[in-house]
């Protein structure tokens, strides 16, 4: 006799439900907050959180920020794969933030200072977050220092190296660097040439498309490649993976490298459309590499969901400057993502609650 399949048991299905869990959850929390904060406008409060972009009169308008969404989602994409491919071989990513911090300091500082093009400003992102990533690879595998541990202080180690790097091209008058589009418009990404769709969004670029490209690579690599075996391998259990003739030390040098590459990359991707500039009295980590925890963890753990996790999150996260900043602070859209965050950390429960829920008999074939 076959017991038959429940959907409940379905990893797919499971990842899918528990996630809609953990954003049904958040948003609730979210408006209890807004309630206790101000009850007559707690629903528009939330329905504009939610709608973001869709809160604009026109729909040009609305096109508009739509194209800031994506191009705001494209590094957190990033900084998402960053954590969920080194979280695929057993290690906590914590550092991305300071390595898109890296990559945020290299790509600004080769755009404005050396005036170097664009991919030349990519290339020297990769190779600072990557370096950062390298360094906490280091000493996690030749002197057992844990990663979150190296990660976090890298971070802050990241933070004020770019902005002493990065007060020399910043503005004389104000904190923040010098506009690339007027210092070395030939340092910025290449439109992606929509920019009729988005009502004329000049920074949405070739990142878009380049980010979700890229998590697909990384689905690939992790699931259809020898050298993806042998990272997830090493996760489960390096001194399995030692016996079995793998170079534990290498491949986790190798993850958090590709890690750092990653965040890096995420940061020449926001930066280099020019979209914002960087403040070098700033004093605390962009929330980029952090918000990335929750885009990953949203997304199931898979580079696929990750791209749209990543976009619900950073959807929200713009939502949040929708609503009545005099009655509501705008960092509630944060407080949502941080409940969704400490939701994911449920989802292996929700998971197991799930398998018991579809462990009853179904019909049966003699």
């Amino acid at each position: 006799m076959n017991e038959k399949k429940s959907i409940l048991k379905n990893e797919g299905f499971q990842a899918i439900l528990a996630a809609l869990i953990c954003i049904v959850v958040g948003l609730l929390v979210g408006f209890i907050v807004l309630l206790i904060i101000n009850p007559a406008g707690a629903w528009d409060a939330i329905v504009a959180i939610m709608q973001n972009f869709m809160t604009r009169s026109s729909g040009p308008a609305r096109l508009k920020n739509l194209g800031n969404t994506l191009v705001k989602t494209s590094p957190l994409l990033m900084c998402a794969l960053s954590i969920n491919f080194c979280y695929k071989v057993g290690l906590f990513n914590i550092g991305a933030a300071g390595q898109y911090v890296a990559g945020a300091g290299m790509c600004l500082y080769a755009g404005l200072a050396w005036k170097l093009p664009w991919f030349m400003c990519v290339i020297l992102a990769i190779v600072a977050g990557g370096l950062f990533g390298t360094i906490v690879g280091f000493l996690k595998a030749y002197c057992n220092v844990n990663e979150v541990i190296s990660g976090i202080m890298l971070n802050w180690i990241g933070l004020y190296l770019v902005n002493m790097l990065l007060s020399g091209v910043k503005e004389p008058s104000s904190p923040y660097t010098l506009k690339l589009s007027s210092v070395n418009p030939g340092g910025i990404l290449p439109s992606l040439g929509m920019g009729a769709f988005f009502a004329k969004n000049k920074y949405v670029t070739i990142a878009i498309p380049l980010s979700v490209i890229i998590a697909v690579v990384v689905w690939v690599v992790l699931n259809k490649t020898k050298f993806g075996y042998e990272l997830r391998a090493t996760g489960f259990n390096k001194e399995a993976a030692k016996y079995a003739g793998m170079n534990e030390k290498k491949n986790i040098i190798l993850t958090l490298m590709i890690g750092g590459i990653l965040a890096g990359l995420g940061a020449s991707f926001f930066y280099l459309s020019a979209i914002e500039e960087w403040s070098v009295t700033q004093s605390s980590v962009p929330a980029m590499g952090f918000n990335g925890i929750a885009a990953t963890f949203l997304g199931g753990l898979n580079p696929i969901g990750t791209i749209f996790s990543s976009f619900f999150i950073q959807h929200i996260t713009l939502g949040g400057s929708e609503i009545d900043m005099s009655v509501y602070p705008s960092q509630i859209s944060d407080l949502i993502s941080a409940i969704i965050i400490y939701l994911c950390g449920f989802v292996l429960f929700f998971k197991l609650v799930m398998n018991k829920s579809g462990s009853g008999k179904g019909g049966h074939k003699k």
